[in-house]
Order: C-alpha cells, then structure tokens, then sequence
C-alpha cells in the first residue's frame, strides 16, 4: 500500500488517501511515483496536485498529514511553525527551538508527570530561556 497527499495550491495538505500497490506499478512492475499520481488524477481529477508520502519518512522526510506543508525547495512534508523563533532544520524537515531540545527529564519529573512547553513570550523577552517546566497539580 502506498499513501498520497492531496496539496492545495499553497501545498498545504488536504487529504491522504491510500492507493494499492496495484495502483502505482509501472508497466515493468516497479513502484512509480507518476504512475500514482496519475491514478488519484483519476479519481479526484485531473487539476489536483499529488505527492507521495510515506509512514516511515523514506519518502519526503516525514508523513503527510493535513495541515502539514510541502515544502518543494526540500522535497519534504513540514508541520507548520510553531513558534517564530523556530527554524527548519533542513536535514530532518523538523521545525527546532533555538535553544536546541527539550531539556530531559529527571526521573523524579518523570514520576511527577511533569511536561516541558514552549513559551515563545518567555523567549523573546528573554533569549536565554523559553523552555519551562510543568508539574500538573495532584489530587
């Protein structure tokens, strides 16, 4: 099975559908992208514009999901920004904060269900912070 995304003409994600594998062989029996596309061309029309996307990022970094962007200078799915302060990491098609990862958690925050978010007004007042720590209250 393969899956395809639908793009709008922003190329913003409108929908995947999954295709048989007897859908996108070519006449020698090999999985060919234009031979899907033509066949969801077929079925939601010749004006629509597809990509092929994969589960497991083998095709175009990440999966297709609706909302998600392709990005066509990196051949890649995107999620949207985030945050303004992040940037796409061109290796991986992954927005990043610009303090890098989340800190790790200690196990004693583990065991508190504590969570770190992202606080964008934290950051642009202060550049050296942005990630802060949450502890949900308990019962």
């Amino acid at each position: 099975m393969a899956h395809f995304a639908e793009l709008n003409s922003n190329n913003v994600v409108k929908r995947v559908i999954v295709v048989s594998n007897d859908n996108i062989n070519n006449s020698d029996g090999n999985e060919d992208e234009s031979v899907g596309i033509a066949f969801c061309k077929s079925l939601y029309g010749a004006n629509t514009n597809w990509k092929q996307t994969s589960y497991h990022g083998n095709i175009r970094k990440n999966f297709a999901m609706i909302g998600s962007l392709y990005n066509a200078s990196l051949d890649a799915f995107t999620a949207p920004q985030p945050y303004s302060s992040w940037t796409l990491d061109s290796g991986t098609a992954d927005w990043v904060s610009p303090l890098g990862a989340e800190p790790t958690l200690t196990d004693e925050q583990i065991a508190s269900n504590s969570y770190y978010r992202w606080d964008e007004d934290a950051y642009q007042a202060d550049n050296t912070t942005g990630w802060v720590l949450e502890t949900p209250e308990t019962e």
